[in-house]
């Protein structure tokens, strides 16, 4: 599932918005959102389209709000490039998060853009400005309310920086978030909010999103947006979305590259994560590797150069200083396989899994609730 970048995908969401807050270069709304003055966007870490149609009896409000018009995340579909996308409106390809790990060409390193325990200067490694920059440039009153933690992270200050940030020091405190987005809703003549939820996610990775678990986590946060809506003023539109669905990875469908010759030969360094391999190979040719990857598993994986992925489209246009960060060859599963690497062993541990170009992993919702008919 190739994105329709520019058409219906998480990086417009916010462009549209700012084309009711005329938020300049926002020239266009081509998700057709309600017009307003008030938005808050609250994404779901982990709320695949597909798999609320599937479990719409434990999400009612959600179900009932669905439509038929879900978004898809770029590739990869994972956390960090998702979160970026939404926060600048670039695609991929434009502002260079990548996946959660990925190669940086200058250094060489291999930056974690999750945990970033790296030198490098967030803003310079994704220098475009955010759309929270530029809305509150414009006059727009815009918030974040998420955790305290997440205050100054390097994914905050690469993806989402711009914002007044409003913290919260737990996520058991429900009906404090609640307040805190209410409030933040009304500062001025025209807002917009930024909200986070990430409990799905986690709860899918360690139990799977078909467990017991996870559809517990999709009740309650399904219960709390209905609050959430109440809560708001009239004039506010609420917008939920994710950044990726997830897939249940079997133990008999996991490969360990290193204990695989044909894939491990000729590839220096591995990046990316299970459902999305960046390759980066500095010895042999990326067509060899790709050729090898490609006969070892017979169709249960889309295998491209770097070169072929950009000419597909995968990325949206490809800025050429981002080029080398995606790996020479980029692997992503079919089905419900995964391609594991001793590199990350905390990745042995998952159950639920994204990443990939499957419609349950790309498609994410985009539900529109507006204080007056609740749709």
């Amino acid at each position: 599932m190739v994105p329709a970048y520019g058409r219906s995908t998480l990086a417009d969401l916010l462009p549209s918005v700012g084309h009711h807050l005329d938020v300049p270069g926002c020239d266009a709304d081509v998700l057709g959102l309600p017009a307003a003055n008030r938005y808050v966007v609250l994404l779901v870490d982990g709320l695949g389209h597909d798999l609320v149609v599937r479990a719409a009896d434990r999400a009612p409000w959600l179900a009932a709000r669905l439509g038929d018009r879900p978004l898809t995340s770029g590739v990869p579909s994972t956390t960090v490039t998702s979160l970026t996308s939404l926060g600048t409106g670039l695609p991929p390809g434009q502002h260079g998060l990548v996946g959660i790990t990925s190669r940086v060409p200058s250094t060489g390193e291999v930056l974690n853009a999750l945990s970033w325990e790296s030198d490098l200067v967030p803003e310079a490694h994704q220098p475009n400005a955010t759309m929270f920059e530029r809305a509150a440039a414009a006059g727009v009153a815009v918030s974040s309310v998420a955790l305290q933690r997440f205050a100054r992270t390097g994914l905050t200050q690469a993806a989402l920086r711009g914002p007044r940030f409003v913290p919260f020091p737990s996520e058991k405190d429900t009906q404090l978030r609640i307040d805190l987005i209410a409030d933040a809703a009304s500062r001025g003549q025209r807002t917009l909010v930024y909200a986070y939820e990430r409990e799905l996610d986690h709860t899918g990775h360690a139990k799977g999103c078909g467990s017991a678990a996870w559809l517990d986590q999709l009740t309650r946060i399904d219960g709390v947006l209905a609050r959430l809506r109440d809560a708001l003023p009239s004039d506010v539109v609420l917008l939920v979305t994710g950044d990726h669905g997830m897939v249940d990875v079997p133990a008999d469908r996991r490969l360990v590259i290193e204990d695989e010759p044909e894939l491990a030969a000729g590839v220096d360094v591995v990046a990316g994560e299970a459902r999305f391999r960046h390759l980066y190979v500095d010895r042999d040719t990326p067509a060899a590797v790709a050729r090898r990857w490609r006969s070892r598993l017979d169709g249960r994986a889309w295998v491209r150069t770097r070169d072929e992925a950009i000419d597909e489209g995968w990325f949206g246009p490809v800025r050429d200083d981002v080029r080398e960060r995606y790996g020479d060859v980029v692997a992503a599963p079919t089905g419900d396989w995964a391609f594991m690497t001793r590199t990350f062993p905390q990745e042995m541990e998952l159950v639920g899994m994204h990443a990939s170009l499957t419609p349950v992993e790309m498609r994410v919702p985009l539900v529109v609730a507006t204080g007056t008919t609740g749709r």
